[in-house]
């Protein structure tokens, strides 16, 4: 009896330490970062000392650079070409004409020297969040910009391709390494507070070469009523990283999952 017994507490342990083990390989591969990032609990963070690529080094330390990506003029019809988008999308076409839009979502080190604050950021590549609307339209109008219209988002999303993917990168493929979702209930993680390091998730670049426009915060766009895109790190259901998904706010909300970026003319 007594071999019995130790024989099932044996098999119970090993079985408890499989099923650790593969919540750990789950979580690991659920918060999977890209070259040269490193994953810390939610988040994809740069290691003391290096700067990862697409991130560069600037004088205060790692973060985005300035870049800013030219859409095309283009005419992009949108509608509910999936069972997800039924009674969400309004069928239309979207016509924009030529612009350049950042991109990197804004930083926390970006933001500091917008408003003109020397001191050196505390971890300057995660994205800015908690920006109310009017600051955003403040922030982008000191760099020569403005915030995108709903329709310029979603051309740029769709890097101008008629007629649009799902999602950033494609129409399929809403996995942990192509966007910081899922990070406060699951699937990818579990408890974030905040965003997460911008540029950490290639795989889901768009092809005009686009860092996180799904995932990490949603972003602001001019119009009315309020409303932000493309998702962000709290959000556990893929369809929330969409082109077509949208979420109405008021222009004054500060909210921790919000951030922003900017475009100018051509």
């Amino acid at each position: 009896m007594r071999r019995v017994v130790a024989a099932g507490i044996v098999a119970a342990a090993v079985a408890a330490a499989v099923v650790v083990a593969v919540r750990r390989r789950g979580s690991d591969d659920g918060a999977r970062c890209g070259p040269g990032f490193v994953a810390q609990g939610t988040r994809c963070t740069v290691p003391p000392g290096t700067c990862p690529p697409p991130l560069a080094r600037l004088a205060y330390g790692c973060d985005a650079p300035d870049v800013r990506v030219l859409v095309p003029a283009a005419a992009v019809a949108v509608g509910p070409s999936d069972w997800e988008a039924e009674g969400r999308v309004r069928p239309r076409t979207l016509h924009v004409q030529a612009f350049r839009i950042d991109a990197f979502e804004a930083t926390r080190g970006r933001v500091q020297s917008l408003v003109g604050d020397s001191a050196v950021p505390d971890d300057p590549a995660r994205a800015a969040s908690g920006i109310a609307r009017p600051f955003a339209e403040t922030l982008c109008g000191l760099q020569g910009g403005r915030l995108p219209t709903e329709d310029e988002w979603i051309v740029a999303a769709a890097s101008a391709v008629n007629p649009p993917r799902r999602y950033p990168w494609g129409d399929t493929g809403a996995v942990c390494r192509r966007a910081a979702w899922g990070l406060v209930t699951g699937p990818c993680g579990e408890g974030a507070s905040g965003p997460d390091t911008v540029g950490s998730h290639p795989d889901g670049d768009s092809p005009l070469g686009l860092h996180d426009l799904a995932g990490d915060v949603a972003e602001w766009v001019a119009g009315e009523p309020a409303a932000v895109k493309g998702g962000s790190f709290a959000d556990a259901l893929a369809s929330e990283l969409r082109i077509w998904a949208r979420r109405e706010l008021p222009a004054d909300a500060v909210d921790a999952r919000v951030g922003f970026r900017c475009v100018y003319p051509p």
